[in-house]
């Protein structure tokens, strides 16, 4: 930690232990709505998961345009959840 003769530093300590808990918030958060929706779809419950994916996809955009998630990991996660979505909306062959 700074030393109280660099107060900008001490700031800038105090500032990067608040911004780190906010983010640490924002994405537990994040990784809840994609387990709720990953443990719909292992369950069977599709329009669970149907419903849960506007609401998802709405945290992981505000999260990439707060850059708390990089914008192409906010991407990749929207690919995988619709992907998986649409997998388990199939009807099976057979």
């Amino acid at each position: 930690m700074a030393t109280r003769k660099q107060t900008s530093a001490v700031k800038a300590h105090r500032q990067t232990i608040k911004r780190t808990l906010r983010n640490r918030a924002h994405r537990s958060r994040l990784r809840t709505a994609i387990k709720a929706i990953r443990k719909a779809l292992n369950e069977g419950r599709i329009d669970e998961a149907r419903a849960n994916l506007s609401q998802t996809v709405s945290i992981i955009d505000k999260m990439s345009a707060k850059g708390i998630i990089h914008d192409n990991a906010a991407a990749r996660y929207k690919s995988r959840i619709a992907k998986r979505l649409a997998e388990a909306s199939q009807p099976t062959a057979g």
